[in-house]
């Protein structure tokens, strides 16, 4: 037994020794060649080397700028969304400056131009001014109240001034709560856009400043609406 285990191991010793030699061989041969050849293939080697390192240059640069654009694209979708879509809460924490230029975001995010805040003590009646996407010329009064106070028809007969003065197309009274009923039935009968604090709801969500009118003047709630508003805030 032990006479054929020296045998195995012997022929494996030579086996191995046969493929040294035969790895030996062919590396010197590619060494030889190599040198031989060497003015002819260097620039071969050379270009290899600088596609390698372009191609892989070009990579790593495409890689990065998908990731900038890709965090960029997350940033100012996130920041659109946060600016476009506060809670009624937020707002009605809001100063009262700090909601005028909220509406004026609102007006530029439907495509409104020329948007401006104009508020101050010496304002004229008037709070923002600007063109809605069709080019007529508007003019809006901002009420950030409470949203159990109701907006009476003193301030909208104000606004209607307010269009004169300025010369406006369009007359827009926007309010986080309410109007009274006389208050809302005087602006409609003078083509004045009340948006109430569930329409501002609405624009706030998404939906356009211009598809508001098809919904001005039709009421702010039905009981069961009024009911559960009075068990909110009453």
């Amino acid at each position: 037994m032990a006479v054929v285990r020296k045998g195995r191991i012997s022929a494996a010793r030579r086996r191995r020794q046969r493929r040294l030699k035969i790895g030996a061989t062919a590396g010197g041969l590619g060494l030889v060649v190599a040198v031989t050849f060497w003015g002819v293939i260097w620039p071969y080697l050379v270009g290899a080397l600088v596609l390698s390192g372009v191609g892989g240059g070009g990579w790593w640069l495409w890689r990065t700028d998908r990731f900038i654009r890709g965090g960029d694209r997350q940033w100012r979708h996130d920041e659109a969304v946060r600016a476009g879509q506060r809670t009624l809460a937020e707002v009605d924490v809001m100063t009262g400056t700090e909601f005028e230029d909220f509406v004026v975001e609102l007006c530029r995010r439907d495509g409104c131009t020329d948007v401006r805040r104009v508020g101050g003590s010496h304002d004229n009646g008037a709070d923002v001014l600007g063109h809605l996407p069709d080019g007529r010329s508007m003019v809006i009064q901002c009420k950030r109240y409470a949203p159990k106070r109701k907006i009476p028809s003193r301030e909208v007969r104000d606004l209607l001034g307010a269009r004169v003065h300025f010369r406006a197309d369009v007359a827009i009274f926007v309010a986080t709560t309410y109007f009274s009923g006389p208050a809302e039935k005087f602006a409609a009968e003078n083509d004045v856009l009340a948006v109430h604090r569930d329409h501002f709801g609405l624009w706030n969500n998404g939906a356009s400043l211009s598809s508001l009118g098809a919904v001005n003047g039709l009421g702010q709630g039905d009981r069961r609406h009024r009911e559960r508003w009075k068990e909110t805030y009453g």
